[in-house]
């Protein structure tokens, strides 16, 4: 494919080098045994990759969400699966900007050299879902420690991970201005907790994505695991779920490169009916189509990416790089499927495995739908659906 200079060539290049270790035999079996790309994820950590945010003070990169989302995108244009590994990209947001300087100095360096993995975020409720200031998790002050009581669902890699932000409610909803006050973020150290109040129950899914239930009773969280101050909690993670949301597109974006290189190249080798099927436009078309959505979905991509490093508000831009990316993922994902026929479905191809990833992204970690209500509200002024 034809492509425009690219100021990121070096990271592009340095990445592909790294995954292309891991070719697609490793990817594939790793989803056949529902495992863990636990080799895969090393390798990246101790090349620096999963550090690209972690300011060069702390043994990181100092790169911008723009650099970080690349590195993203390569992962899955070379046909891994970067879900295994991305929140330790942007579960540190919250962190970065509004953690102290002691919890800085404590977590940032083990985080960048691999030591500890800051891979979860628990914020999803199994009653409350994408609304989140309904959430009924309760962190209650006694002395010196925050007693957790609560559920939370869809938390993923708590298996593969140190520790995790988590999200609870620390002042009743019905004694708030705002349903966005009085919840805070918190640092949980996950193998203590499993120890000491904290159940992890795995929830079996369509894709090899650790993901899982987790319940509280009277986990115990030392104070100053507290991130930043109290009753602000909601205002801090929507950086995160910006940065969250843009760097998902960019995944999405590299499945789309990949499932729009793969699909041309059958095409153009497969012969039926004494001709390439490329050569016909019912076939032609859908991938040229597929193409554009990607590139498109690109360029929302870094205004997003461009907005969040100057730490101006990106939300309508993080939201609509993601609700374009994974819809163009998934309509290349589809063109792919459909174009290599019956060997699609076989698993020595890795579209169908691909197409099974990428289809999490209408759903996860926001849905379409909710987008297309938060555009409709904010940016056309429509009014409030829910």
């Amino acid at each position: 494919m034809k492509t425009a200079p690219d100021q990121y060539q070096d990271i592009r290049d340095a990445v592909r080098a790294l995954c292309v270790q891991f070719p697609d035999e490793y990817h594939r079996r790793i989803d056949a045994q529902e495992a863990y790309p636990e080799e895969f994820v090393a390798a990246l950590t101790k090349a620096g990759w999963l550090a690209a945010l972690i300011p060069a003070e702390y043994g990181g990169s100092g790169l911008g969400l723009a650099e970080a989302s690349v590195i993203m995108e390569e992962i899955n244009r070379s046909g891994g699966n970067a879900g295994a590994c991305h929140g330790q990209m942007y579960n540190m947001g919250t962190l970065l900007r509004h953690g102290s300087k002691a919890q800085k100095d404590l977590y940032l360096p083990k985080i960048a050299s691999g030591e500890w993995r800051l891979q979860s975020m628990g914020v999803t409720e199994p009653t409350t879902g994408t609304d989140t200031t309904k959430i009924k998790t309760t962190a209650v002050l006694k002395g010196d420690r925050y007693v957790v009581n609560g559920q939370k669902v869809w938390i993923s890699r708590v298996q593969h991970s140190d520790w995790m932000i988590l999200l609870a409610r620390t002042t009743p909803i019905a004694e708030v201005k705002k349903k966005s006050e009085g919840m805070s973020i918190f640092l949980v150290d996950l193998r203590q907790a499993e120890r000491s109040g904290m159940t992890v129950r795995p929830i079996a899914n369509m894709v090899n994505h650790e993901t899982n239930e987790l319940f509280f009773e009277n986990l115990e969280i030392p104070a100053e695991n507290l991130i930043g101050q109290e009753g602000m909690g909601f205002k801090y993670i929507l950086d995160g779920l910006n940065a969250e949301r843009t760097l998902i597109a960019a995944e999405c974006i590299g499945d789309g490169y990949w499932f729009i290189d793969r699909v041309r190249k059958y095409a153009s080798e497969r012969v039926v009916f004494g001709r390439p099927i490329a050569q016909n436009q019912g076939v032609q078309f859908p991938i040229a189509e597929t193409y554009i959505e990607v590139e498109a979905a690109n360029l929302m991509r870094f205004r997003a990416c461009e907005l969040f490093d100057a730490h101006q508000p990106c939300g309508a831009e993080a939201n609509m790089a993601k609700y374009l990316a994974a819809k163009a993922s998934w309509e290349a994902g589809n063109a792919c499927l459909q174009f290599h026929g019956g060997f699609g479905f076989a698993r020595e191809y890795d579209v169908e495995r691909k197409f099974r990833e990428t289809r999490l992204y209408q759903v996860a970690p926001v849905s379409t739908n909710m987008i297309l209500s938060y555009v409709a509200e904010h940016l056309l002024g429509l009014p409030r659906s829910f």
